[in-house]
């Protein structure tokens, strides 16, 4: 992708033309761009006439690139085809998750209980808190510890019959820690509570397997790995139950309404994409993530990474820089010619700071400083080098602690 820059900073990034740079995509995590197989794939079943609940031939050959594409998302994710409700995205899928077990828990029992951790994307976060407000459901806040995650000790003591369920997030979005899902879905089951695991993140990035991991349901949203925009799936184990959200017609297990064939083929075409080859593109994501750390703790000292070091999404590197609004850094990178995220896109604008870092103690004034790089499918060594190559200057001139002093004028 081609951007015309006029900027003396933009010019003076070195390694580009000075009339004309090419804008690098570091921000996976908030949506990545499609592979030209998976925009094929797309135009060619936009191509097909037929509603997948008709019994004519056309209908029938939609509903046939419907199931090709349910088989192709649960083998991406160790599921059986019958275990995916297509959803119109991630948000969809956590919501009818969380609030579908919540009603069915609460039929003819009182389970008020839903446990949830402070770190979670807003889409849990929001559920849950409408179903307090609305549902009289009694959200339990779990402790994560300073890298985000969740208190192993406080889940088990908080679990109980009282309790509809637990929801958690596989990698987090902003700061990229990987939860130890096997321990709790080992904790919870000793209760018989179900477990939802919100995988958006992780999808495409880790390997899931969604049959041996003891899960009730999983998350996924396509165009977290290269899919279209619009569509998710929510993975529902067989022996588990939920209330619906929409009512109208039953076309799918515990969601109605009529199906997106063409984006669910298109979303079949990424996830293959994405399961193929998967531990080595993880591996490659990490040396090229673990070499910008590396080179951003070099060019800009004051850099705090955050999240588990280990444990971690091996695309996501997260800093804070003391001093300075992440919106600021972000605001100049973009003019260098990088795309990058001061946190979770779905909450970008809000001048608040992250929820995610704030449960992991630090202050108002420590999280406001947050910057969220994250590699993918396109990313390249050359990409990496040249942010690290723009990162002092953004950083001088956004008034990161230790580069104050800098000569920053674009006269220079």
């Amino acid at each position: 992708m081609w951007r015309y820059m006029n900027t003396e900073f933009g010019e003076r990034v070195g390694h580009r033309s000075r009339v004309m740079t090419m804008s690098i995509y570091l921000d996976h995590a908030a949506t990545s761009p499609m592979p030209p197989a998976v925009i094929a794939a797309y135009a060619s079943a936009l191509a097909v006439v037929g509603n997948p609940a008709s019994v004519h031939s056309q209908g029938q050959s939609a509903k046939q690139m419907l199931e090709d594409a349910r088989e192709q998302v649960a083998a991406s994710l160790g599921a059986d085809p019958v275990e995916v409700t297509f959803t119109s995205g991630g948000t969809e899928s956590i919501n009818l998750a969380i609030k579908g077990f919540y009603w069915a828990r609460n039929e003819g029992a009182r389970r008020p209980k839903i446990l949830v951790t402070h770190a979670e994307h807003h889409a849990t976060l929001d559920s849950a808190e409408w179903l307090e407000e609305h549902e009289g459901a009694e959200v339990v806040w779990m402790p994560v510890d300073s890298v985000g995650k969740i208190d192993l000790v406080a889940l088990e003591n908080a679990l109980g019959d009282d309790v509809a369920l637990v929801t958690i997030l596989l990698g987090n979005n902003e700061v990229g820690t990987i939860q130890p899902i096997a321990d709790i879905v080992r904790i919870a089951t000793v209760h018989g509570v179900p477990v939802h695991c919100d995988a958006v993140s992780a999808y495409g990035y880790v390997p899931i397997d969604f049959r041996s991991s003891g899960l009730a349901a999983l998350s996924v949203s396509a165009h977290k790995i290269g899919g279209p925009v619009g569509i998710g799936a929510l993975m529902l184990s067989r022996t588990a139950t939920v209330t619906p959200l929409i009512h109208g017609g039953n076309q799918q297990r515990a969601r109605s309404g009529t199906q997106d064939a063409a984006g669910a083929a298109a979303f079949g075409a990424a996830a293959a994409l994405a399961s193929n080859g998967l531990e080595e593109r993880a591996a490659h994501l990490r040396a090229l993530r673990d070499r910008l750390v590396a080179g951003v703790r070099e060019a800009v000292p004051a850099a705090i990474l955050r999240g588990d070091t280990v444990d971690r999404l091996p695309g996501n590197a997260h800093f804070t820089f003391p001093g300075c609004e992440g919106d600021s850094l972000l605001f100049l990178l973009d003019l260098a010619g990088f795309s990058v995220s001061a946190g979770s896109a779905c909450s970008a604008g809000v001048a608040e700071p992250s929820h995610v870092l704030t449960s992991m103690g630090l202050t108002a004034a420590e999280a406001r400083g947050a910057l969220r790089i994250t590699l993918g499918h396109d990313t390249t060594e050359a990409d990496v080098d040249a942010f690290l190559a723009a990162l002092p200057e953004a950083a001088a001139r956004a008034g990161v602690a230790g580069f104050a002093d800098r000569e920053t004028s674009v006269n220079a």
